[in-house]
């Protein structure tokens, strides 16, 4: 079945989006700046802040659906429906997947496949709900950035306590340092821009991604996530962010298998090959059968 202009849209805009989040929070991670009581210039090495602007983010797209709500009041035909019944509680499993994998894509490269493993499950569950209770994109984006927001930023409470040791990059060595960051962001307002241009991203791309879920399927929004890695490396290469090594396309690919295997697009082929199989079994039997044979218990 072809897609329509609005599923093309969509498509269109989570992989824009989604490129811009990735590349904006790569961005900030290039920069140096002073830390805060005259520390020595430092990397912007912030993961778990970056993820809670990136929970702000998605949270704006619920003030969204409010504005569109009141300003659908009245209208028969409007697609937010004010008396849909709705539990909110349902999205917070998906936000503390959407929470931990981020958080983690966020830390660094290495854990990545863990990463994926978790926000697939994020979709999974995304697409359960969306489709049993018919939620609004908006609302299920807003819902999760409510929740990630709030126990996320409860966390960096006891995150500037916790010794990281070796694993921090801000030179109190703790597990996150908001203050250092807010310092570097004081010191070097272009990182303030970058984390503007993640924060904005990231709602477009959760609306986009939510809305494919619900148009088209989960397996199709991890396929379109896939995609958006080699847009992200393409330009990271021509930035120089980062440097090529021919092992980076076999890890592609190995990504690339690992999300048509658990998002079952082998079976297609698999079917295709077994319908093309069968004819040619039955071709071969039917030469076998169809040959001229003696009868066993013809008299000689």
């Amino acid at each position: 079945m072809a897609w329509t202009k609005y599923q093309l849209f969509l498509a269109g805009l989570m992989l824009v989006t989604g490129s811009i989040n990735t590349l904006s929070a790569k961005w900030a991670d290039n920069f140096k700046a002073e830390g805060c009581g005259g520390s020595e210039e430092h990397s912007f090495q912030h993961p778990f802040l970056q993820a809670v602007g990136m929970f702000l983010g998605e949270f704006s797209c619920l003030a969204a659906f409010y504005l569109l709500q009141c300003r659908a009041t009245g209208q028969s035909d409007s697609g937010v429906d004010p008396q849909q019944p709705f539990n909110p509680l349902l999205f917070l499993p998906p936000a503390l997947c959407d929470m931990t994998g981020t958080s983690i894509m966020y830390v660094g490269d290495l854990l990545i496949i863990m990463a994926q493993v978790i926000v697939a499950i994020q979709m999974v569950l995304e697409e359960k709900f969306v489709y049993k209770h018919n939620v609004h994109p908006l609302r299920a984006v807003g819902t999760e950035g409510l929740f990630g927001f709030v126990i996320l930023s409860l966390l960096l409470v006891p995150m500037y306590f916790i010794p990281a040791g070796s694993f921090s990059g801000n030179p109190r060595g703790t597990l996150e340092d908001a203050l250092d960051a807010f310092c570097q962001v004081g010191r070097q307002p272009l990182i303030a821009l970058a984390l503007l241009g993640n924060i904005s991203s990231i709602a477009f791309f959760n609306f986009a991604g939510i809305s494919v879920t619900k148009e088209l399927s989960a397996t199709t929004r991890m396929v379109l996530d896939s995609l958006r890695t080699v847009v992200i490396w393409a330009l990271s290469l021509a930035l120089g962010w980062e440097d090529f090594h021919p092992l980076q396309i076999l890890g592609f690919f190995i990504l690339l298998m690992g999300t048509a295997l658990y998002n079952g697009l082998h079976r297609p082929l698999l079917a295709c090959l077994s319908r093309c199989w069968r004819p040619a079994q039955d071709s071969e039997r039917e030469r076998l059968l169809g040959g001229s044979r003696t009868p066993i218990n013809e008299a000689s």
